[in-house]
């Protein structure tokens, strides 16, 4: 059984656009492609740590391979009100490689940190499996016997 990830509406329009920039860049024939543009956004967020400053997604996918989210324990905390950095400071550990620019930002857009934080957490645990439709009591039936229909419309 498929258990359902509610994301908090604090989140909706950041999570869609880093969603779909994720998975386009997911691709089988080039499985390299997510990991080098990865690593290419990291290398400029370092040079910068502020551009990707009001740009939440970017700077989630710029440090999604430079942090560790402990989302076992962060998803006890209630994440259905917007919590504060403190509160999810404890569950981010961060690459030692990282940490001068993961500094950098929570020093000045530590709102967007957060943020992009949580979309992190949240995609990891995004399961893009389709929930099993609910029958429908009112399902036409398709019945190919019976000679209801034009078959020239």
């Amino acid at each position: 059984m498929q258990s359902q990830t509610n994301l908090p509406d604090y989140l909706t329009d950041d999570f869609s656009m880093y969603l779909e920039n994720m998975n386009s860049l997911d691709d089988p024939e080039n499985p390299d492609l997510l990991s080098n543009y990865l690593t290419s956004l990291f290398e400029q967020l370092q040079q910068m740590p502020l551009l990707f400053n009001g740009m939440v997604d970017q700077l989630a996918m710029a440090i999604s391979t430079k942090i560790r989210i402990d989302s076992k324990n962060l998803s006890t905390l209630e994440l259905a009100d917007e919590p504060s950095w403190a509160e999810i400071k404890p569950f981010v550990g961060v690459h030692a490689d990282a940490r001068a620019c993961i500094t950098e930002i929570m020093t000045h857009a530590e709102e967007d940190l957060k943020t992009a934080v949580l979309l992190i957490h949240f995609y990891n645990r995004y399961d893009a499996t389709p929930l099993k439709a609910e029958e429908d009591e009112y399902a036409q039936v398709d019945d190919d016997e019976s000679n209801d229909y034009d078959e020239n419309y």
